[in-house]
C-alpha cells in the first residue's frame, strides 16, 4: 500500500528567519510532501535558496516588499497555479495561492492562504471581511473543479470557543468576532448545529476539529508576549479546511508544538495531515 500524501502548512513568519532558528531541520525529518506556507516576507530566490533543489516552489509576494507572501513548495511539480483572487480593486498579492497536483487518476487542489489580521473599527478589519466574502466566493468554484481539494493557512479567526483558550476575553477582538466567525459558519456550518463539520454550510470540513474532536485547541499560534506559550494560553488559527471526499481520507493529524518556548522557529506551529490517495 503506498504511503499517504503528507501535507503540511505553516505561517513562518519569516522563512529566513525561520530558517536561522532551525526550520530546515524540522522540514528535512518530517517527510512533507506538499508544503503550503504563509508570511514567506522574503524573495522568490530567498525561498527556492533555503529549500534546496529538491522543492518545486510556488511563491505569491506582497507588494508592499517584507510583508506577507504565500507560497507552496511540493516534490512533484503542479500542473497548472493561480492566484487571482477577490474583487478586481483588492489587492490579494501575498495572501492567495493555488495549485493543481496530479496524485494517481486524481487531480488535488492546494490552496496556502494568509487572511488578513484585521483590527476592531479599522480599514484593516474591511479587508479581512472582503478577503473572507472572496473565500466564501470561491470555495464553491473549487469544490466544482475538483472533489479533492485543501484550503490551508493562518486564516486568523477562531470559529470556535474550542479554539481560543481566552474566548470570553476575546469576544470583541479581531479573529473572534462574531461577523468573522459568521463566515466560518458559512464555510462549515454553526457550532452545534447538527450539520456542522458534516456537510453544513458550504460542505467544507475542518480537518483539524474532526480529528481532535471536540476538545480545547489543539492550539497553533500563541503571543510571543507573557507567559502565552508555557501555559499554552493559544489561538487555533491554523487550518486545513477540505472537501468530503479529501477529508474522509485523512489518517493522521498533527500540530508540531515546539517541545519548548526556546526552541520555537515561528510563533506558529505546523499543522500536518496525512492524507491516504
Amino acid at each position: 500500500m503506498a504511503r499517504p500524501l503528507r501535507i503540511a502548512s505553516v505561517n513562518v513568519n519569516g522563512v529566513r528567519a525561520a530558517y536561522r532558528k532551525g526550520m530546515g531541520d524540522w522540514l528535512d525529518a518530517r517527510g512533507v510532501d506538499i508544503l503550503a506556507l504563509q508570511e514567506v516576507r522574503a524573495s522568490t530566490d530567498d525561498l527556492t535558496g533555503l529549500l534546496g533543489d529538491e522543492w518545486s516552489v510556488l511563491h505569491d509576494a506582497a507588494t508592499a516588499k517584507g510583508r506577507a507572501g504565500v507560497a507552496i513548495a511540493s516534490r512533484n511539480r503542479a500542473t497548472i497555479h493561480r492566484v487571482e483572487f477577490g474583487p478586481d480593486e483588492f489587492d490579494s498579492a501575498g495572501r492567495w495561492i493555488e495549485a493543481d497536483y496530479e496524485v494517481g487518476d486524481k487531480i488535488v487542489t492546494v490552496v496556502s492562504t494568509y487572511v488578513p489580521t484585521g483590527g476592531v473599527g479599522t480599514p484593516k478589519q474591511d479587508d479581512k471581511y472582503t478577503f473572507l466574502a472572496g473565500m466564501a466566493e470561491r470555495l464553491p468554484a473549487l469544490a466544482a473543479h475538483t472533489d479533492y481539494a485543501v484550503v490551508m493557512g493562518d486564516l486568523n479567526v477562531g470559529h470556535r470557543t474550542l479554539d481560543i483558550k481566552n474566548w470570553k476575553g476575546n469576544l470583541k477582538n479581531a479573529g473572534f468576532l462574531p461577523e468573522e466567525r459568521a463566515y466560518f459558519d458559512q464555510f462549515l456550518g454553526a457550532e452545534g448545529a447538527d450539520d456542522y463539520n458534516a456537510g453544513g454550510g458550504l460542505g467544507w470540513v475542518d480537518v483539524g476539529r474532526r480529528f481532535a474532536g471536540d476538545v480545547a485547541g489543539p492550539y497553533t499560534w500563541w503571543s510571543q508576549r507573557g507567559k502565552a506559550f508555557d501555559t499554552d494560553t493559544g489561538w487555533r488559527i491554523d487550518y486545513h479546511l477540505a472537501t468530503p471526499a479529501l477529508a474522509a481520507t485523512v489518517t493522521d493529524y498533527a500540530v508540531d508544538r515546539a517541545a519548548a518556548y526556546d526552541e520555537r522557529w515561528s510563533d506558529h506551529a505546523p499543522v500536518v495531515v496525512d492524507y491516504a490517495l
